[in-house]
């Protein structure tokens, strides 16, 4: 990956306000067909702005991960002893590590080489580690035969704009999922949209949940770039665990899903 010109440490901007039309060079051919469109620019795109964000600066987008943790219900909900699980938009492994337990083979597919190279770090260093394969994929070409895996999941990852899944996406997503098997939208955005393609919803708990930063400092600087309009409640409020609540998102404790038919 070549040298990034990220934003000064100092300045904690917003990921809206923080790359520019200049910064499109970090986008591959493939990338930039997929999320550039004519005029676009990151600071008015906020897909765009993330996509940015996941190739010039991976470790914070990590460490944002790393705070935000699944509710633990709904990851024991997911399927266990099972023989093969595909995760679509792994990321830097939000959910990879916690699947590496359940299955013989697990195929992590994610787009974003900087992404990939956090992810093999941290598969290097965990148990079951080399139970998971790093692939290079999109939502809507995924790198895999039909019927493969028990189980396709995604997590945080999927919307219905095509970039990020659409109906081509859920249809690849289906495709490489045995009849029996079920595909999983952990943590979704348009349950309508799901819900209107044959998808069930499961919500876990009721108790408040809490994003864990690792410090007030980095509580302060991640909500800064992350959370905005949430900066000076967290500044007020003075700790590091900070309520989903107040930063104004839905928690990660639901799952929208699909037993294929056998």
């Amino acid at each position: 990956m070549s040298a990034a010109k990220a934003p000064p440490r100092g300045a904690a901007r917003d990921v809206l306000s923080r790359y520019t039309v200049a910064d499109l060079w970090a986008l591959s051919a493939e990338e930039a067909r997929r999320f550039v469109t004519d005029g676009a620019d990151p600071q008015a795109d906020h897909v765009l702005a993330w996509e940015l964000l996941y190739r010039l600066e991976p470790e914070l987008y990590d460490r944002l991960v790393r705070a935000e943790r699944i509710h633990p219900d709904l990851l024991a909900w997911l399927p266990q002893g099972i023989d093969r699980i595909v995760e679509v938009g792994a990321g830097t492994g939000r959910l990879t590590l916690e699947l590496l337990p359940r299955a013989g083979e697990i195929v992590a597919v994610e787009p974003a080489a900087p992404l990939r190279e956090c992810l093999l770090r941290r598969l290097a260093a965990a148990e079951h580690g080399h139970r998971a394969r790093l692939v290079d994929g999109f939502f809507d070409a995924l790198p895999l035969p039909d019927d493969w895996a028990d189980l396709v999941v995604a997590c945080s990852a999927f919307t219905p704009e095509a970039g990020h899944g659409g109906d081509r996406g859920l249809a690849e997503m289906e495709r490489v999922c045995r009849p029996g098997g079920c595909v999983a939208i952990v943590w979704p955005n348009n349950l309508a949209w799901l819900a209107a393609r044959g998808y069930r919803y499961l919500s876990f708990g009721e108790d408040e949940m809490f994003v864990e930063f690792a410090s007030l400092d980095e509580a302060l600087e991640l909500t800064e770039v992350f959370y905005p309009r949430a900066a000076a409640e967290v500044r007020r409020g003075g700790r590091r665990r900070v309520s989903f609540e107040t930063l104004g998102v839905n928690p990660p404790r639901d799952v929208a899903f699909r037993v294929m038919a056998g």
